[in-house]
């Protein structure tokens, strides 16, 4: 984690939550014999005592989620799942109760942390300032997640303008039919967040293929765009939303198509000291049917080897209007302006929508490489295509088409 992206934030690790005794947490993991080598079990201790600590309901679905970014090599899954499941049933008498209060006075948690949620406040009022363009050719950081990894040595010798924590920057808001993302907010913002539950029912389904639980509660929306990755789960859904930015160099803002942002391979239209401030797109109406789809070397907690969102708007049997995207077929996440002119005013057959795997090919130039061959790639962007068709449109019973 950037040391940038703890200012403001109160940091507790393994040892702040030991009291005299073993916790109820450290208790559960001892007593279903969930670890050995002990390497990951800090992990699994501090993730469910986040999960102790947040407002989600004290099911053993919940708690589950909540450790699904840590990986143990050598204890066994079902061990730890029971223990999970044990620190739910200590929450199942909490209410309305605030949840650090609750923990303290359990002595699930030390004490001290039913002080945490009054200081983190005094701490935010501090961090409520307007965003500062300084250092216009620093590098911009959000949650951090992919680019410390891809260029660690480059960044620590940058300046670095840390962005996740801008208060300007975050929020989900709905102005009439349409919705502002602030770059700064986090996957698991877009996961809580009631606009999108409402006009995307299966919003958290596509999430929970996309990164881990640690994950989400730092990577930013903006930081998933910028960063440019040709198979970025998040660019490819806002690409079929048709969704626009909007970039500041700090006197003046501009916006532009998330489409047109990618001119080549981590080749943006932004000069280096624009910030992307926002995403913007039109919620879909009534009529209007959306949907992700991934496939990837393992099911979860994997990058993707193809990935496709479209959206569609049908009048009776025809297609009126399609957007279309994929990722890992190309240089760049890209729309699919062949098929999607193809597909536009034409009739919802299955004939129509295996000529458009055919059009699609020609909307792409995948290469071979650890995710798969090229063929392979192709062949995944037809069945994901067939995919989208048989999720939205069950009355077809257009199942046989993934064989053709």
């Amino acid at each position: 984690m950037p040391l940038g992206n703890v200012h403001g934030k109160h940091i507790v690790t393994i040892e702040g939550i030991n009291q005299d005794e073993l916790n109820p947490i450290q208790q559960a993991m001892v007593e279903e014999s969930a670890t050995q080598c002990g390497f990951c079990t800090p992990g699994f201790v501090m993730s469910l005592a986040g999960f102790c600590l947040s407002k989600n309901a004290a099911t053993i679905q919940n708690a589950h989620a909540a450790i699904d970014g840590n990986i143990c090599r050598c204890t066994g899954y079902k061990s730890i799942e029971r223990a999970a499941a044990r620190v739910a049933q200590l929450l199942e008498s909490r209410t309305n109760e605030v949840p650090t209060q609750f923990v303290a006075d359990r002595g699930i948690l030390p004490g001290y942390f039913s002080t945490i949620e009054e200081r983190l406040l005094g701490l935010s009022a501090h961090l409520n300032g307007e965003l500062r363009n300084d250092f216009p050719l620093a590098e911009r950081v959000g949650g951090g997640t992919d680019v410390y990894v891809q260029k660690h040595d480059a960044l620590k010798e940058s300046s670095i303008l840390f962005l996740a924590e801008k208060a300007s920057l975050k929020g989900i808001r709905q102005e009439g039919n349409t919705c502002d993302i602030g770059a700064a907010s986090t996957v698991t913002d877009l996961m809580e967040s009631p606009i999108l539950q409402r006009y995307f029912p299966d919003f958290k389904a596509y999430t929970k293929l996309i990164s881990s639980t640690p994950i989400r509660n730092l990577a930013t929306i903006g930081g998933n765009l910028i960063n440019a990755s040709p198979i970025g789960d998040f660019t490819i859904v806002f690409l079929a939303l048709d969704a626009d930015i909007t970039l500041n160099d700090g006197t003046q803002s501009r916006s532009l198509p998330l489409r047109d942002l990618y001119l080549g391979y981590k080749t943006l239209d932004r000069q280096p000291e624009e910030i992307l401030e926002k995403i913007t797109f039109d919620l879909p109406s009534p009529s209007s049917r959306f949907n992700f789809e991934k496939v990837s070397k393992r099911t979860h907690l994997d990058i993707a080897s193809v990935n496709s969102a479209i959206q569609l708007l049908v009048d009776g049997n025809l297609i009126t209007s399609v957007k279309l995207s994929a990722g890992g077929v190309a240089p760049i996440p890209r729309r699919l302006t062949n098929t999607e002119a193809f597909l536009t005013g034409k009739p919802l057959t299955e004939a129509v929508i295996l000529e458009a795997t055919q059009v699609a090919q020609t909307d792409i130039a995948p290469i071979s490489d650890a995710r798969g061959t090229e063929a392979y790639k192709r062949l995944l962007l037809s069945q994901l295509i067939k995919a989208h068709f048989i999720k939205l449109f069950p009355e077809l019973k257009v199942e046989s088409l993934l064989a053709q």
